[in-house]
């Protein structure tokens, strides 16, 4: 299972399963909604989905596998609507080059799957890719500013560190605590979880 933008390298990966991260999406539709300000299905479908991903975490924390199915229809019912709406008033224009807002509810209609996943899966499918992106921006920040490692060994050992310190963080540990006891011999490790 892959959260990503719609780059075109991830289709390349047939067999995964894809999530198109909702954080992209929320930012497009707020750019279509300021682009055509007389319309309302880009603020429809964003709602849709901001609401439907309030949904999925709500399913998540009652320890629930599904949206309440009455909740879910008024939210995907909203969604294809908006996209529909949006389709009517954005035709294709001739030859291959689309608007930034065809290719935006193109992609809305026929990868519709792929965008509302998380709701289909919560708790199983984030509906951004956020955390990823979060993890890499340490790396891209000590590239910009060093350009480089000096070796490969430094690069490992510092990627290693970075995974350490960035998986206690997501387990609720603060960075200055692991490093205290990585140094003290007490290494934290995540918690192992054995599955029937």
């Amino acid at each position: 299972m892959g959260v990503h933008d719609f780059l075109a390298l991830y289709d390349g990966y047939p067999d995964a399963r894809h999530q198109l991260c909702g954080a992209h999406l929320i930012r497009e539709l707020t750019a279509a909604a300021e682009d055509h300000p007389d319309e309302r299905w880009p603020l429809q479908v964003r709602w849709a989905l901001a609401e439907l991903n309030k949904q999925a975490k709500k399913a998540t924390e009652q320890g629930l596998a599904d949206i309440a199915p009455e909740r879910a229809l008024v939210y995907l019912e909203s969604f294809h609507h908006g996209v529909a709406v949006g389709l009517s008033l954005h035709p294709r224009a001739p030859g291959r080059k689309q608007s930034p807002t065809r290719n935006l509810l193109e992609r809305l209609r026929h990868r519709s799957a792929d965008v509302l996943r998380f709701a289909d899966l919560p708790g199983l499918v984030p509906f951004t890719d956020n955390t990823g992106e979060r993890a890499l921006r340490p790396v891209k920040a000590q590239v910009k500013i060093s350009g480089c490692h000096q070796s490969e060994t430094g690069a490992v050992a510092w990627l290693a560190v970075r995974s350490y310190l960035d998986s206690a963080r997501k387990h609720g540990l603060n960075a200055l605590d692991a490093i205290r006891r990585a140094l003290t011999g007490h290494l934290w490790m995540p918690p192992i979880v054995l599955t029937d």
